[in-house]
Protein backbone atom coordinates (compact mmCIF):
# COMPACT_ATOMS: atom_id res chain seq x y z
CA UNK A 1 0.00 0.00 0.00
CA UNK A 2 1.61 3.26 -1.14
CA UNK A 3 2.05 6.33 1.02
CA UNK A 4 -0.26 8.35 -1.21
CA UNK A 5 -3.04 5.77 -1.00
CA UNK A 6 -6.43 7.11 0.09
CA UNK A 7 -6.69 4.49 2.86
CA UNK A 8 -3.14 4.84 4.14
CA UNK A 9 -2.70 5.78 7.81
CA UNK A 10 -1.16 9.13 6.89
CA UNK A 11 -4.00 10.03 4.53
CA UNK A 12 -6.58 9.08 7.13
CA UNK A 13 -4.71 11.09 9.76
CA UNK A 14 -4.62 14.13 7.49
CA UNK A 15 -8.35 13.94 6.88
CA UNK A 16 -9.05 13.66 10.60
CA UNK A 17 -6.89 16.72 11.27
CA UNK A 18 -8.67 18.65 8.54
CA UNK A 19 -12.02 18.16 10.26
CA UNK A 20 -13.26 20.44 12.99
CA UNK A 21 -11.66 23.63 14.24
CA UNK A 22 -8.03 24.62 13.79
CA UNK A 23 -5.99 27.38 15.41
CA UNK A 24 -7.27 30.85 14.68
CA UNK A 25 -3.80 32.31 14.11
CA UNK A 26 -3.42 30.04 11.06
CA UNK A 27 -6.69 31.13 9.42
CA UNK A 28 -6.85 33.61 6.53
CA UNK A 29 -10.22 35.40 6.50
CA UNK A 30 -9.62 37.10 3.17
CA UNK A 31 -9.07 33.78 1.40
CA UNK A 32 -11.28 31.85 3.86
CA UNK A 33 -8.57 29.21 4.15
CA UNK A 34 -7.57 27.31 7.28
CA UNK A 35 -3.99 26.08 7.56
CA UNK A 36 -3.00 23.24 9.89
CA UNK A 37 0.37 24.58 11.03
CA UNK A 38 2.65 27.60 10.91
CA UNK A 39 4.56 26.40 7.87
CA UNK A 40 1.35 25.96 5.88
CA UNK A 41 0.14 29.40 6.85
CA UNK A 42 3.49 30.92 5.83
CA UNK A 43 3.33 29.22 2.44
CA UNK A 44 -0.21 30.47 1.94
CA UNK A 45 0.76 34.07 2.72
CA UNK A 46 3.45 33.87 0.03
CA UNK A 47 1.09 32.42 -2.56
CA UNK A 48 -0.08 34.42 -5.57
CA UNK A 49 -3.79 34.04 -4.75
CA UNK A 50 -3.29 35.53 -1.28
CA UNK A 51 -1.37 38.46 -2.71
CA UNK A 52 -4.22 39.17 -5.16
CA UNK A 53 -6.72 39.21 -2.30
CA UNK A 54 -4.54 41.67 -0.38
CA UNK A 55 -4.39 43.98 -3.38
CA UNK A 56 -8.17 43.93 -3.65
CA UNK A 57 -8.55 44.67 0.04
CA UNK A 58 -6.08 47.53 -0.08
CA UNK A 59 -8.16 49.33 -2.72
CA UNK A 60 -11.20 49.57 -0.46
CA UNK A 61 -10.51 48.19 3.04
CA UNK A 62 -13.73 49.57 4.57
CA UNK A 63 -15.87 47.59 2.15
CA UNK A 64 -14.35 44.28 3.22
CA UNK A 65 -14.47 45.26 6.90
CA UNK A 66 -18.17 46.14 6.68
CA UNK A 67 -18.89 42.95 4.74
CA UNK A 68 -17.29 40.68 7.35
CA UNK A 69 -18.93 42.67 10.18
CA UNK A 70 -22.38 42.28 8.63
CA UNK A 71 -21.82 38.55 8.08
CA UNK A 72 -20.70 38.09 11.68
CA UNK A 73 -23.65 40.06 13.08
CA UNK A 74 -26.20 38.26 10.89
CA UNK A 75 -24.96 34.75 11.70
CA UNK A 76 -24.60 35.53 15.41
CA UNK A 77 -28.15 36.92 15.72
CA UNK A 78 -29.57 34.08 13.60
CA UNK A 79 -28.02 31.54 15.98
CA UNK A 80 -29.19 33.49 19.04
CA UNK A 81 -32.81 33.69 17.82
CA UNK A 82 -32.97 30.10 16.54
CA UNK A 83 -31.14 28.40 19.39
CA UNK A 84 -32.19 30.44 22.42
CA UNK A 85 -35.23 32.45 21.27
CA UNK A 86 -35.96 35.34 23.62
CA UNK A 87 -34.31 33.70 26.65
CA UNK A 88 -31.64 35.53 28.65
CA UNK A 89 -28.28 33.82 28.05
CA UNK A 90 -24.58 34.50 28.66
CA UNK A 91 -22.87 35.96 25.60
CA UNK A 92 -19.96 33.53 25.88
CA UNK A 93 -22.30 30.55 25.55
CA UNK A 94 -23.66 31.89 22.27
CA UNK A 95 -20.20 32.81 21.00
CA UNK A 96 -18.70 29.39 21.77
CA UNK A 97 -21.52 27.68 19.90
CA UNK A 98 -21.11 30.12 17.01
CA UNK A 99 -17.37 29.49 16.58
CA UNK A 100 -17.91 25.71 16.74
CA UNK A 101 -18.85 25.91 13.05
CA UNK A 102 -15.71 25.70 10.96
CA UNK A 103 -16.78 28.22 8.29
CA UNK A 104 -17.73 31.01 10.70
CA UNK A 105 -16.53 34.59 10.28
CA UNK A 106 -13.78 35.33 12.79
CA UNK A 107 -14.17 38.34 15.05
CA UNK A 108 -10.66 39.64 14.31
CA UNK A 109 -11.82 40.41 10.77
CA UNK A 110 -14.72 42.61 11.97
CA UNK A 111 -14.85 46.13 13.36
CA UNK A 112 -15.31 44.78 16.92
CA UNK A 113 -12.15 43.88 18.76
CA UNK A 114 -13.76 41.97 21.66
CA UNK A 115 -16.97 40.11 22.39
CA UNK A 116 -17.82 42.63 25.12
CA UNK A 117 -17.60 45.49 22.63
CA UNK A 118 -19.86 43.60 20.22
CA UNK A 119 -22.36 42.89 23.03
CA UNK A 120 -22.53 46.57 23.97
CA UNK A 121 -23.07 47.48 20.31
CA UNK A 122 -26.03 45.08 20.11
CA UNK A 123 -27.60 46.85 23.10
CA UNK A 124 -27.05 50.33 21.66
CA UNK A 125 -28.61 49.32 18.35
CA UNK A 126 -31.70 47.90 20.08
CA UNK A 127 -31.13 44.42 18.64
CA UNK A 128 -30.80 42.76 22.07
CA UNK A 129 -31.35 43.51 25.73
CA UNK A 130 -27.96 43.40 27.43
CA UNK A 131 -26.98 43.65 31.10
CA UNK A 132 -23.70 43.26 32.96
CA UNK A 133 -23.45 40.98 36.00
CA UNK A 134 -20.54 39.80 38.17
CA UNK A 135 -20.52 36.67 35.99
CA UNK A 136 -20.22 38.64 32.77
CA UNK A 137 -22.52 40.01 30.06
CA UNK A 138 -25.97 38.52 29.38
CA UNK A 139 -27.98 39.10 26.21
CA UNK A 140 -31.62 38.60 25.30
CA UNK A 141 -32.81 38.63 21.68
CA UNK A 142 -35.58 41.09 20.79
CA UNK A 143 -38.01 39.47 18.36
CA UNK A 144 -39.15 42.09 15.84
CA UNK A 145 -40.96 39.71 13.48
CA UNK A 146 -44.19 41.38 12.22
CA UNK A 147 -46.23 38.25 12.98
CA UNK A 148 -44.95 38.14 16.56
CA UNK A 149 -45.61 41.84 17.11
CA UNK A 150 -49.14 41.53 15.68
CA UNK A 151 -49.86 38.51 17.89
CA UNK A 152 -48.67 40.39 20.98
CA UNK A 153 -50.83 43.41 20.06
CA UNK A 154 -53.87 41.16 19.68
CA UNK A 155 -53.27 39.56 23.07
CA UNK A 156 -52.85 42.97 24.71
CA UNK A 157 -56.05 44.22 23.04
CA UNK A 158 -58.04 41.20 24.22
CA UNK A 159 -56.67 41.56 27.74
CA UNK A 160 -57.62 45.25 27.81
CA UNK A 161 -61.13 44.45 26.53
CA UNK A 162 -61.60 41.82 29.25
CA UNK A 163 -60.46 44.29 31.90
CA UNK A 164 -62.86 46.92 30.53
CA UNK A 165 -65.75 44.42 30.76
CA UNK A 166 -64.86 43.66 34.36
CA UNK A 167 -64.64 47.35 35.25
CA UNK A 168 -68.06 48.04 33.72
CA UNK A 169 -69.56 45.11 35.59
CA UNK A 170 -67.97 46.26 38.85
CA UNK A 171 -69.34 49.78 38.37
CA UNK A 172 -72.82 48.37 37.69
CA UNK A 173 -72.74 46.40 40.95
CA UNK A 174 -71.54 49.39 42.96
CA UNK A 175 -74.30 51.59 41.51
CA UNK A 176 -76.96 49.01 42.36
CA UNK A 177 -75.64 48.65 45.91
CA UNK A 178 -75.69 52.44 46.37
CA UNK A 179 -79.26 52.72 45.01
CA UNK A 180 -80.41 49.92 47.28
CA UNK A 181 -78.93 51.58 50.36
CA UNK A 182 -80.39 54.99 49.49
CA UNK A 183 -83.88 53.54 48.87
CA UNK A 184 -84.21 51.58 52.14
CA UNK A 185 -84.83 53.12 55.57
CA UNK A 186 -84.04 49.85 57.30
CA UNK A 187 -80.32 49.19 57.59
CA UNK A 188 -79.22 46.14 55.65
CA UNK A 189 -77.02 43.80 57.68
CA UNK A 190 -74.25 42.78 55.29
CA UNK A 191 -70.50 42.52 55.43
CA UNK A 192 -68.08 44.16 53.01
CA UNK A 193 -68.71 43.32 49.35
CA UNK A 194 -65.59 42.53 47.33
CA UNK A 195 -66.10 43.53 43.70
CA UNK A 196 -62.72 42.34 42.38
CA UNK A 197 -63.05 39.96 40.63
CA UNK A 198 -66.58 41.02 39.77
CA UNK A 199 -68.61 37.82 39.92
CA UNK A 200 -67.13 36.50 43.18
CA UNK A 201 -69.15 38.78 45.42
CA UNK A 202 -69.19 37.52 49.02
CA UNK A 203 -72.34 38.25 51.05
CA UNK A 204 -72.00 36.24 54.22
CA UNK A 205 -75.20 37.47 55.90
CA UNK A 206 -78.10 38.18 53.55
CA UNK A 207 -81.03 40.09 54.97
CA UNK A 208 -84.56 38.67 54.92
CA UNK A 209 -86.30 41.92 54.03
CA UNK A 210 -86.36 41.29 50.29
CA UNK A 211 -84.21 44.33 49.62
CA UNK A 212 -83.38 45.54 46.13
CA UNK A 213 -79.65 45.02 46.56
CA UNK A 214 -79.87 41.28 47.17
CA UNK A 215 -82.45 40.63 44.44
CA UNK A 216 -80.46 42.55 41.82
CA UNK A 217 -77.23 40.79 42.81
CA UNK A 218 -78.79 37.31 42.51
CA UNK A 219 -80.46 38.08 39.18
CA UNK A 220 -77.33 39.66 37.68
CA UNK A 221 -75.15 36.75 38.74
CA UNK A 222 -77.62 34.29 37.25
CA UNK A 223 -77.56 36.12 33.89
CA UNK A 224 -73.76 36.23 33.92
CA UNK A 225 -73.50 32.47 34.51
CA UNK A 226 -75.77 31.85 31.52
CA UNK A 227 -73.58 33.94 29.19
CA UNK A 228 -70.63 32.20 27.52
CA UNK A 229 -67.21 33.67 28.37
CA UNK A 230 -64.77 34.97 25.79
CA UNK A 231 -62.28 32.51 24.35
CA UNK A 232 -58.94 32.90 22.59
CA UNK A 233 -60.09 30.82 19.61
CA UNK A 234 -62.71 32.10 17.17
CA UNK A 235 -62.48 30.03 13.97
CA UNK A 236 -65.80 28.63 12.72
CA UNK A 237 -66.71 26.70 9.56
CA UNK A 238 -68.47 28.45 6.66
CA UNK A 239 -67.11 31.94 7.36
CA UNK A 240 -65.06 34.17 5.04
CA UNK A 241 -61.57 35.16 6.24
CA UNK A 242 -58.64 37.11 4.81
CA UNK A 243 -55.12 35.68 4.64
CA UNK A 244 -52.71 38.12 6.33
CA UNK A 245 -49.48 36.10 6.52
CA UNK A 246 -46.75 36.95 3.98
CA UNK A 247 -45.01 33.60 4.26
CA UNK A 248 -47.11 32.11 1.47
CA UNK A 249 -46.18 34.83 -1.02
CA UNK A 250 -48.19 37.47 -2.86
CA UNK A 251 -50.43 34.81 -4.44
CA UNK A 252 -52.37 34.39 -1.19
CA UNK A 253 -51.54 37.54 0.80
CA UNK A 254 -54.61 39.73 1.45
CA UNK A 255 -56.81 37.25 -0.49
CA UNK A 256 -60.12 35.93 0.85
CA UNK A 257 -60.95 32.32 1.60
CA UNK A 258 -63.76 30.22 3.07
CA UNK A 259 -63.16 28.11 6.17
CA UNK A 260 -64.01 24.52 5.25
CA UNK A 261 -62.93 22.76 8.45
CA UNK A 262 -61.60 23.69 11.92
CA UNK A 263 -59.01 21.44 13.57
CA UNK A 264 -57.89 21.63 17.20
CA UNK A 265 -59.70 24.99 17.64
CA UNK A 266 -56.77 27.05 16.28
CA UNK A 267 -56.16 25.50 12.84
CA UNK A 268 -58.38 25.76 9.76
CA UNK A 269 -58.54 24.22 6.32
CA UNK A 270 -59.53 27.04 3.96
CA UNK A 271 -60.41 27.23 0.27
CA UNK A 272 -59.22 30.29 -1.62
CA UNK A 273 -62.09 32.07 -3.35
CA UNK A 274 -60.04 33.19 -6.37
CA UNK A 275 -57.99 30.10 -7.19
CA UNK A 276 -59.86 27.35 -5.35
CA UNK A 277 -56.61 26.18 -3.66
CA UNK A 278 -56.92 24.53 -0.27
CA UNK A 279 -54.54 25.58 2.51
CA UNK A 280 -54.05 24.66 6.16
CA UNK A 281 -53.54 27.86 8.17
CA UNK A 282 -53.20 28.84 11.80
CA UNK A 283 -55.66 31.26 13.40
CA UNK A 284 -52.95 33.95 13.53
CA UNK A 285 -52.51 33.76 9.74
CA UNK A 286 -56.05 34.99 8.98
CA UNK A 287 -58.40 37.74 10.10
CA UNK A 288 -62.13 38.37 9.99
CA UNK A 289 -63.91 39.99 7.03
CA UNK A 290 -66.40 42.84 7.57
CA UNK A 291 -68.93 42.89 4.68
CA UNK A 292 -71.12 45.75 3.50
CA UNK A 293 -74.31 46.55 5.45
CA UNK A 294 -77.19 44.21 4.68
CA UNK A 295 -75.03 41.06 4.59
CA UNK A 296 -75.31 38.14 7.00
CA UNK A 297 -72.49 37.48 9.46
CA UNK A 298 -71.63 35.03 12.24
CA UNK A 299 -70.63 36.26 15.71
CA UNK A 300 -67.42 34.47 16.72
CA UNK A 301 -66.80 35.63 20.30
CA UNK A 302 -68.46 37.19 23.30
CA UNK A 303 -71.93 36.66 24.83
CA UNK A 304 -73.57 36.03 21.42
CA UNK A 305 -70.97 33.56 20.16
CA UNK A 306 -72.09 31.29 17.25
CA UNK A 307 -75.15 33.47 16.61
CA UNK A 308 -76.06 34.50 13.07
CA UNK A 309 -76.86 38.18 12.58
CA UNK A 310 -77.54 40.86 9.97
CA UNK A 311 -75.07 43.72 9.56
CA UNK A 312 -77.00 46.99 9.96
CA UNK A 313 -74.23 49.59 10.11
CA UNK A 314 -70.51 50.18 10.69
CA UNK A 315 -69.10 52.50 13.37
CA UNK A 316 -65.64 53.45 12.10
CA UNK A 317 -64.71 55.62 15.09
CA UNK A 318 -65.37 52.90 17.68
CA UNK A 319 -64.22 50.01 15.43
CA UNK A 320 -67.44 48.05 15.84
CA UNK A 321 -70.65 47.35 13.96
CA UNK A 322 -74.36 47.23 14.77
CA UNK A 323 -75.82 43.76 14.27
CA UNK A 324 -79.39 42.43 14.46
CA UNK A 325 -79.50 38.93 15.94
CA UNK A 326 -81.32 36.40 13.73
CA UNK A 327 -81.35 33.43 16.12
CA UNK A 328 -81.37 32.58 19.81
CA UNK A 329 -83.54 33.83 22.66
CA UNK A 330 -82.73 37.46 21.87
CA UNK A 331 -83.69 37.25 18.20
CA UNK A 332 -84.35 40.71 16.71
CA UNK A 333 -82.18 42.51 19.27
CA UNK A 334 -79.57 45.03 18.04
CA UNK A 335 -76.08 44.74 19.55
CA UNK A 336 -72.71 46.42 18.97
CA UNK A 337 -69.90 43.95 18.23
CA UNK A 338 -66.19 44.64 17.60
CA UNK A 339 -64.78 43.98 14.11
CA UNK A 340 -62.66 41.02 15.26
CA UNK A 341 -65.65 39.28 16.90
CA UNK A 342 -67.67 38.60 13.75
CA UNK A 343 -67.09 37.69 10.12
CA UNK A 344 -68.96 37.41 6.86
CA UNK A 345 -70.89 34.19 6.19
CA UNK A 346 -70.01 32.29 3.01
Amino acid sequence: MGKSDFLSPKAISNRIKAKGLQKLRWYCQMCQKQCRDENGFKCHCMSESHQRQLLLASENPNRFLDYFSDEFKRDFLELLSRRFGTKRVHNNIVYNEYISHREHVHMNSTKWETLTEFTKWLGRQGLCKVDETPKGWYIEYIDRDPETIRRQDEQAKKKKQDLDDQERSAKFIRDQVRRGRDGKETEVSTERIDVTPVWFLKVTRVCYLGCTVCSIYMETRKQQQQQPVRTDHWLQPNIVVKVVTKRLGDKYHKKKAVVMEVRDKYEAVVKMIDSGDKLKLDQTHVETVVPTPGKRVLILNGPHRETEALLEGINEKSFNATLTLESGQQKGKSVDVAYEDFSKLA
